[in-house]
């Protein structure tokens, strides 16, 4: 088990070594597994990867991310002018191109809606826009929507977990309900959690992904 010494340590240094938090300063609260993460950046995605690196330590059960965006002078920007600037790289994103995805911009705050066939269509609009410049958070209520019907294969999904190098899925259990997949059992850490739901994510013809799997030290 480790301490809340040990573990603060380990995710300041493991936020130090990556290159977008290197000069961050960010303050590192650990109470029992859960992480609070303190700082002032001038980008979103100094704050989405700061939440994500601490996700990655093991026995790291929820990360509480209190760190504010504050843009410089030049990097602020009109609603309409960013609004442009998205939907303009939507068009350029292979995985984006669309006309389905609508976008809000208040006061630097950005809203996507609209629908998709794919997961990875949602993850990806949020990344095209998290690291344009005047962006200071994204709310991504982007629905999934198939046009064909596809069968689950529980299968293929078992072997997925099975076959990733940064997940035990030996506890992991499966259960599939029309289109969604609810995953079950324990895993070591919040950051192996996040790994199995975005696999499960992958699945062809997904439309929810209930993780309910718990952490265990």
């Amino acid at each position: 088990m480790k301490t809340d010494e040990i573990l603060q340590q380990e995710i300041t240094n493991a936020l130090k070594w990556e290159r977008i938090t290197t000069n961050c300063n960010i303050a590192v609260i650990a109470n029992n597994g859960e992480i609070t993460l303190c700082a002032l950046v001038d980008n979103a995605a100094k704050k989405a990867a700061a939440e994500n690196i601490a996700m990655t330590i093991a026995v790291v059960r929820l990360v509480i991310n209190k760190i504010d965006i504050k843009l410089i002078d030049w990097d602020e920007k009109k609603d309409k002018e960013l609004t442009a600037e998205i939907v303009n790289a939507f068009k350029w994103n292979w995985k984006t191109i669309n006309d389905t995805i609508q976008v809000l911009v208040v006061n630097g705050w950005v809203t996507l809606s609209g629908e998709v066939e794919w997961n990875y269509q949602k993850d990806a609009a949020k990344e095209a826009v998290i690291n344009l410049i005047g962006v200071k958070g994204v709310s991504n209520n982007i629905v999934i929507k198939s046009k064909k019907k596809f069968k689950i294969d529980e299968t293929a999904l078992k072997l997925a977990l099975q076959n990733h190098l940064g997940l035990d899925s030996k506890n992991i259990e499966i259960d599939v309900s029309d289109s969604d997949i609810i995953l079950k059992g324990t895993v070591d850490s919040r950051y192996q959690k996040e790994i199995a739901g975005r696999i499960a994510w992958k699945t062809p013809g997904v439309i929810n992904v209930h993780n309910e799997l718990v952490i265990e030290d």
